[in-house]
Order: C-alpha cells, then structure tokens, then sequence
C-alpha cells in the first residue's frame, strides 16, 4: 500500500494590528457539510446542498462518495448536488478511499461501510493514521462486520468488510463521542429492525437531525444527562435540501480574536448554535464576554444566528467536564481565551483531547509556554493562570488546523508576534481563514 503523499509546511507568523472591526461570515459547518455527502449518497435521486465548507476534509470525504457510486457536481462555491444511489445500493470502491486528515469523514463513512455487504480500505496521512479507530469498529463488529486488516492499535490503513446482513443492536457508547453514535446509527440503516444508541451524556446531535430531516424514523429519548436514540432500519430516504450554516468551530477563531483584541467589535454572520455545540460560548459569556445574538433563525434544521462581539475584560471561570462534549474542539481557542483573562481558568476532563489530530493537551499546553506562560495539565485538567502573555515564540502545531489556528490568533494580542511551524493544514477546515482574519484587520503573514 502506497505511503501518503510528502507534507509541504507553511510557517506563519501572526503580530499585533489595530482593533478587529467589520462582518465575516465562517465557511459552512465542518460537521454538517461531511453529512450533507453522506446522506446525499445513502438518498436515492438528487440532494441539494448550499453552503457546504469546500475544506479538504469535506472534499475527501465527497471523493468518497464518488467512490461507492454517487455523482457530485459542483455549481458553485458552497453549492453542490449529489445524485445518491439509496440504502442498500452502494458500489464496492475500486481503491483505497484515502481521507487525508479527515478524521469525522472516515469515522463516519465506516459506519455506512459496515452496514452494507462491500468492502473497503480506508487510509489517510501521518495524522489520521495515528488516530485511534477500534471504538468505531468494536460496535460495527457486533453488527457484522468484519476487519480483515488494520494497523497496530486499530489505526488505519484499515480494511473494513461490511455485514452481509447488518444486525440491529443496542450500543451504550463508552464515551460521549457523535462520532461513535453515528457510526452505529449509519451502519443501522441498513438493518432490519431498531438500532438504539445510549450515550451517559449527550454529543452534538447532527445525525439525528439529519436522519429526520431526510425522512428517517428516529426517536430521542432524555435520560438523565444522557439520551437513548432508536433508528428504525431499512427507511426509504427521501431528498431534501441542505442548508449548512457557519461552523462554529470555525467562527470560535475570530470571536475569541475580537474579544481579546483591545476596542475590537465585529459581526460573525449565520453561526450554528446549536446547543450541544455552543459550550464554547457559554463558557466565554461567563468569563465576561460581550457576545450578543442578533436575528436567531433556522436554516437547515438548525438554529443559527449573527453574533456582535466586542473586546471584553475576561475573568478566569471552572469549566466543568461535562461541558466538554459541547465544544471538544474549541479548547485549544478557549486557553487563548483564558490566557489574557484575570485569574485562573480550569478546563476539567479533557481526556478526549488527546486522540483528536495531536495530543491537544500537551500542544496547547507547550504553545502556551511558548508565549512565556506556566500552564498546568494535573490529570486530564488543564489549568490556565491568566495575565498578558508576552508571545514571540514558534508553535509546534502537530499538523492539526486548531493547534494553528489558535496560537495565530493569539499572536494577534501579544506584545511579540507569535509563529506557527505550520499552517498548511488550515485548510482543511477553514480554507478562508487568512483572508477573513485580515479583512476583519488581523496581520498574519507567510
């Protein structure tokens, strides 16, 4: 099997500007642009999707589907169609589907793999081949399908056999993790009967939203802190247009940018917030942010809204571990937060941060140092003890877009501009990010 391709670097350096002012709109949602392809190819006739995020990892993610036998046509920036072949209907790949950095594609496209009787290899670069792959296929394994290869620890390159005759199960995930429950709920649509997936405490609900927007049979039931969620097999999937809002991943970067930028106050335009994505804002709010929602609506069965963001005086805040599933990729952004915030801040139970593209807690950890700050990791805690960082250090970003992104954006508020060892892998989910930041009135520099 072929080795990924060479990486090129992109050292970039960020230095403090004037105030940040203006409106941005983020690229569409990483997460609802990656299910927008799949359901288009598990839908049977033509899906429209407006806004979808033009990344490389939603873009490997709809080579994919090519690959099981839909057809995609570009119409414009953000504008697709997909013509799907339906439940059931799926082509064997004739390669390997090779998904670069995209870590929810390939999770989830195993899923929809292991509920049908084809066969695929599924591969990525250095990154994604470091990260773990066993909690996806130990469920699809109980339903039948089976992993005729894979590489030490359950990493990819992996060939996954999907189920002559995928079983219905009932899945307790052993973390909060949407890409675990998708995975099931995917592969459970092609079986025949009730697949129930129970999480002890809620992740984003995307699938869901979407099995139901496409015509599915789903049921979600609260229990506790947690849900149950029952799909009903066999649907015939029905077409419907996607609209994906803003990422709020992605609109974290100029938010937090703004708010620590002194006389700063933007307008990020169309953000999704919805709740189980939205721990980020609400951790910001109690640390004194001034973040204030204007037109909330619903576009593809989500609610978005325009947020003005003005430079606020922050305040070191606890943030709870169970807040984590809400917004695990935000934590890298929210330490720059906390960085120049008064006091001490604690984000609890971060275990998950370190199988995501790096192991985020140490890299966030020793960028922080970088910028002359003594943070604190005391288990799966990362303590912050706020101030002004000086910056003028070089970041090591570990190949992972967050990692960059956040330590750019801090660089935009330290006395000493601070540098990435690279920057190339930002566009896997924010390929506008330079060009947003620097129409806002950010300085970053190649």
């Amino acid at each position: 099997m072929s080795e990924p391709a060479p990486h090129l670097a992109q050292p970039l350096t960020a230095r403090r500007a004037g105030a940040l002012h203006g409106r941005a709109r983020p690229p569409g949602d990483k997460s609802i642009s990656h299910r927008a392809f799949l359901f288009g190819l598990l839908t049977r006739g033509r899906t429209d999707i407006d806004g979808l995020l033009e990344g490389e990892d939603v873009l490997r993610t709809g080579e994919a589907c090519k690959a099981l036998g839909a057809t995609l046509e570009r119409l414009a920036p953000g504008r697709w169609n997909v013509h799907g072949l339906g439940i059931g209907s799926l082509l064997a790949p004739r390669g390997v589907l090779d998904f670069g950095n995209a870590g929810t594609g390939s999770r989830l496209m195993m899923g929809v793999v292991g509920g049908h009787a084809i066969t695929a290899t599924f591969d990525g670069d250095a990154s994604l081949r470091k990260r773990p792959m066993r909690r996806i296929l130990d469920p699809l394994k109980l339903m039948g399908a089976q992993v005729l290869a894979e590489a030490e620890g359950g990493r990819c390159p992996i060939t996954l056999k999907g189920a002559d005759e995928a079983a219905p199960i009932v899945y307790r995930t052993p973390v909060a993790s949407a890409q675990i429950k998708s995975a099931v709920l995917l592969a459970g649509l092609n079986a025949r009967g009730a697949t129930t997936v129970i999480e002890a405490e809620a992740s984003r609900d995307h699938t869901e939203k979407m099995l139901a927007h496409f015509g599915a049979e789903v049921r979600v039931e609260i229990e506790g802190e947690g849900r149950r969620i029952t799909l009903q097999g066999r649907p015939e999937l029905r077409p419907n247009p996607v609209v994906v809002p803003a990422d709020p991943s992605s609109a974290a970067f100029p938010i937090v940018a703004a708010l620590i930028i002194p006389g700063s106050d933007i307008v990020v335009e169309g953000v999704m917030t919805n709740p189980l994505r939205s721990g980020l804002l609400t951790t910001l709010i109690e640390m004194g942010a001034s973040i204030e929602k204007l037109d909330v609506r619903v576009e593809g069965g989500e609610e978005v809204a325009d947020l003005r963001v003005r430079a606020s005086e922050l305040a070191g805040v606890d943030v709870p571990a169970g807040r984590a599933p809400a917004m695990i990729d935000e934590y890298p952004i929210l330490a720059v937060a906390a960085a120049f915030a008064k006091g001490f801040t604690r984000m609890r139970g971060l275990h998950e941060l370190r199988v995501k593209e790096s192991d985020r807690l140490e890299a966030v950890a020793a960028g922080l140092r970088q910028a002359g700050m003594a943070p604190e990791i005391l288990g799966d805690d990362l303590i912050v003890e706020g101030g002004a960082p000086a910056g003028g250090g070089l970041v090591e970003t570990h190949l992972d877009h967050r990692i960059a992104m956040s330590f750019l954006v801090m660089g935009l508020a330290t006395a000493k501009p601070m540098r990435v060892d690279d920057g190339a892998m930002i566009a896997t989910s924010f390929p506008n990010f330079r060009a947003l930041m620097a129409d806002l009135g950010a300085e970053i520099s190649g």
